[in-house]
């Protein structure tokens, strides 16, 4: 079994998709709009250039998504993606560039149980922690 994360966007999942491919070193290998799908009659007007799926893949894992109706979409809330890394300097650098025209929920820094951990909302809406255990923690 696998457990990868979908996220919900409000007409975003396209330029979100892009930036995390740049910022995480993904690579998209599905990105189909309501209008180019199967279902395109059943998408309204307004939905049509609008992402119906996204994959990105970064590693073995993959990150998934699309954007809904206005009338359905709520706020990211109640998780965040997780992303767990070796090194403390990528770390600082993955924090730093998700934060950009986001907001810090918590700084990144050193605590009793990472090397480098930090919280944020990045400016998709999407909620991240940032993750880097000390060396003896990873066995």
């Amino acid at each position: 079994m696998r457990i990868n994360t979908y996220l919900y966007f409000n007409g975003d999942c396209e330029e979100a998709f892009k930036f995390y491919e740049r910022v995480l070193g993904g690579k998209i290998v599905a990105m189909m709009t309501h209008g180019g799908s199967p279902a395109a009659e059943h998408a309204s007007p307004d939905m049509q250039d609008k992402i119906m799926h996204a994959l990105l893949t970064i590693g073995d894992r993959d990150l998934m998504g699309s954007d809904l109706p206005p009338e359905y979409k709520e706020d990211m809330k109640g998780f965040s993606v997780a992303l767990h890394v070796d090194d403390p300097a990528e770390a600082d650098r993955l924090f730093n560039d998700l934060a950009e025209g986001g907001k810090v929920v918590m700084q990144i820094e050193q605590t009793f149980w990472a090397v480098r951990f930090g919280m944020l909302v990045d400016r998709f809406g999407t909620p991240w922690m940032v993750n880097c255990a000390p060396a003896e923690a990873k066995g």
